[in-house]
Parts: C-alpha cells; structure tokens; sequence
C-alpha cells in the first residue's frame, strides 16, 4: 500500500511539473526510477496516463481522469493526518520567502493567517519587494516570480494566469463618456506607469492590433503601480493593469472594464524552489498550501486562477 501511495505521488507531480525529471528531482528520486514507477503503475491499469516524447509528457484522457482521483484521494489522507493527535508529525521550523509587492499584497500575505492556524509551528520570513534574489546568499527558501521561468535548476509550481485590462470608474465614464474603440482613446484621460529602471512610460500590451499603445499621458505614476488603482478609482482616468490587483473594485463596482477585446499579455505567477528545499517538513507544507490554495482546494482564504482571464461582466452604471 505504501509503494502505492509513493507511485500516485510520482504520478500526481509528474502530471502537475510536466516532465519526470522534475517530479524525481522533487522527490529526491532519479529520473529512471521514476520512469520505471510510472510504467509499472500504467501496466497495473491497463491505459496509458503520459504520452512522452524527448522532453514532455502530456496526459491522455485517462491520465487527466486518474490524475483528478488521485489528487481528490492525496487530500483526503493529508486532512485526515492533519485531524490525528500530533498532527501527522506536524512540521516545525521557519521558512523565508520572498515576493513580489503586488501579488504579495493581493494574494499571498493574506494567505498567511491561515497557514499559521494549520501550523502553528511553522514559522514564516517574507521579504516583499521587487528585488531580485539570489536563493544561496540571500538564504531563501521559496519565492514567487511573474513570467516564463527559465532557471533550470530550481522547481516551479505554477499559481495562475492574469492579464492586462482597461479598467475605469462608473463616475468617470458617465462624465466622459466610455470609449468603443481604441481611435476614442485620444479624447480621455489616461495614467500610464513610469519604469523606475528606465524612466520610460511603459505602454500598454494589447491584443491584436496595434499589440503597444502609448497614449497621452494625463497623469504618470512612478515605482508604486498601485498609484493607478487610486487614481482610476477616484475617476482619475483610464488605466491599464493585471486584472488580479484589481478584482475587489471590480465587485464593489468601483472600477468596470473596457474595451475588453483589447485585453492584453497574460503571464504566470510561480512558485520556484531549489529541489532540496523541500527535504524540510516546514518548506514542505508551506509549498503544498500555497498551491492548493491557487488552486482553490482550501477552506477558508485563498485564491483561484479559474475564470482569472476571462472577462468581467459589465457593471451598471
């Protein structure tokens, strides 16, 4: 039964990394022996779960269908563990963590409370600025990154997509009336964001054609995009920003989108850790909550991606 378990783990994370070599590197396994797991457990079913080519393995039908059992099975044993005098071996020790402002003011910090009441002998570090990091000296554990991830030595787990809309306040479009195309742009007020590294305004990222747009500049922001928000919820102007920072707004009806068929670029949120970073039980279940709170698995506060690049429906105004 054991041996079991260990298989569906291999499984489970080799269908949620994309490749055995990272589903073995997490699990302190070598990439055969995890190959080798997976084969035995496909000639025990009778289907094939992966079809494989040279770099990646993509789940069949039946693979996705196994995949959705197992994890719904890994969950029940982890809450039951959990309701056991002692905790299942409750983990303890501290953690450093490190991310982004935004999202971690959007998404992860409020996450934290929770965590704490699961284990209250966890510890947590977090460092929340835009720098960028070097896991050795600076000694973290986990962080998490916007964009494609190419450091090949580190581990990622993905946490959601979110695009760039064009958000407004009901106020300010019923003063100014709301754009239906991107020529109207020219006659509103808009904010656009200064690049500290740069100087330069960033332009907005959008879908099809033009794919940048730079319009005039009412008011220009510097170092802390938050400013936007504050300013298009005051009926400061157009503004254009990744949909997640600004969801409240969107559902007390402060903000409403537009011209959502010029949505822009989408781009992940991951969480990377070095391989052995999770041989310690605190790193562990920090990674394990974090990911199953993206994906909305947890009671309580969290967050899902579902839905996050679709478009809001209008609010009235």
């Amino acid at each position: 039964m054991r041996s079991k378990l260990a298989t569906i783990e291999i499984f489970c994370l080799a269908y949620e990394l994309g490749t055995f070599t990272a589903a073995a590197r997490e699990l302190g396994l070598s990439p055969q022996s995890a190959s080798r797991a997976l084969a035995r457990l496909e000639g025990e079913l009778g289907v094939v779960l992966f079809r494989r080519n040279t770099r990646h393995i993509q789940a069949t039908e039946a693979g996705r269908t196994y995949y959705e059992t197992c994890r719904s099975v890994l969950k029940a044993l982890d809450a039951v563990e959990m309701e056991l005098p002692g905790g299942a071996d409750e983990p303890s020790g501290d953690v450093r963590v490190s991310v982004p402002t935004t999202y971690g003011h959007h998404r992860f910090l409020p996450l934290l409370a929770e965590f704490r009441r699961r284990h209250p002998r966890v510890f947590v570090d977090v460092q929340v600025d835009n720098r960028t990091i070097d896991f050795v000296r600076d000694r973290f554990d986990v962080a998490i990154r916007m964009g494609k991830l190419h450091d090949a030595p580190f581990i990622a787990r993905k946490l959601g997509d979110f695009s760039l809309g064009l958000f407004a306040s009901p106020a300010y479009l019923r003063a100014r009336g709301e754009p239906r195309s991107l020529d109207d742009i020219d006659n509103h007020e808009c904010v656009l964001f200064v690049m500290p590294r740069t100087g330069k305004i960033l332009p907005w990222s959008l879908a099809g054609e033009p794919r940048s747009y730079t319009p005039r500049a009412a008011i220009r922001v510097r170092h802390d995009v938050l400013g936007l928000i504050s300013i298009a919820r005051a009926g400061g102007g157009i503004i254009q920003i990744y949909d997640y920072l600004v969801e409240n707004e969107l559902a007390r009806g402060e903000l409403v989108e537009i011209l959502p068929d010029y949505r822009g670029r989408s781009r992940p949120f991951s969480l990377i850790y070095p391989p052995e970073a999770m041989r310690r039980p605190p790193v562990r279940a920090l990674v394990e909550f974090v990911v199953h709170s993206a994906a909305g698995d947890l009671g309580g506060p969290g967050f899902s991606d579902k839905g996050a690049n679709q478009r809001r429906p209008r609010g009235k105004r």
